[in-house]
């Protein structure tokens, strides 16, 4: 089985500008592919999101948001760090809520479910169809994420502990190699 596609910027502004223009739920839509793209999340996790794990006792965003356990393919606990990019969008998709579902989850279908991981997988694919990207799936976002970080110069042992591999090794292999990180890699000299 193929990769998921690591998507370029200019990639990802398309597919954020098609589902804006396109998608009967434009903020739940990107909220989810941000939450893929910008924080690493798989698309499982992001479907068990609830609505307690972003939003305070007293009602504040939170910065970051722990995944117990059970809800990561681990089976480890995991921390993820919220971009400011991420929270603006969290806020933006709350505040056009119209009232939190009873089921608690922070995205429901259009019927007012919750989504199974099943379900988030072929809407993400079909957001990622829709935009023109072929061979993106619901991975894509995280494969994008680590190779960003891994351009940035993030080390892959931090990379591990944020993705929540065990080991390096499965890191290594969502890490897309190209030509602006060989060109990073010059420039250290």
């Amino acid at each position: 089985m193929a990769q998921a596609k690591t998507l370029s910027k200019p990639e990802l502004k398309q597919v954020f500008d098609v589902t804006r223009a396109c998608s009967r739920y434009p903020e739940r839509d990107i909220t989810m592919l941000m939450l893929t793209h910008y924080c690493g999340l798989r698309v499982g996790e992001v479907a068990a999101l609830r609505f307690e794990d972003i939003i305070s006792n007293d009602g504040t965003l939170l910065s970051e948001l722990t995944l117990d356990k059970e809800r990561t393919k681990s089976k480890r606990s995991r921390k993820i760090f919220l971009p400011k990019k991420m929270m603006r969008q969290l806020r933006e998709y709350l505040s056009g809520l119209k009232r939190r579902p009873a089921h608690g989850y922070l995205f429901s279908t259009q019927k007012s479910s919750r989504f199974s991981a099943n379900t988030a997988t072929q809407h993400l694919q079909r957001l990622y169809e829709r935009a023109g990207m072929h061979g993106a799936t619901s991975h894509s976002g995280r494969r994008t994420w680590l190779t960003q970080l891994s351009q940035k110069g993030v080390s892959v042992f931090v990379l591990a502990e944020m993705a929540g591999h065990q080991s390096i090794q499965t890191t290594q292999r969502y890490v897309t190699v190209n030509d602006e990180l060989k060109r990073n890699a010059a420039e250290l000299i």
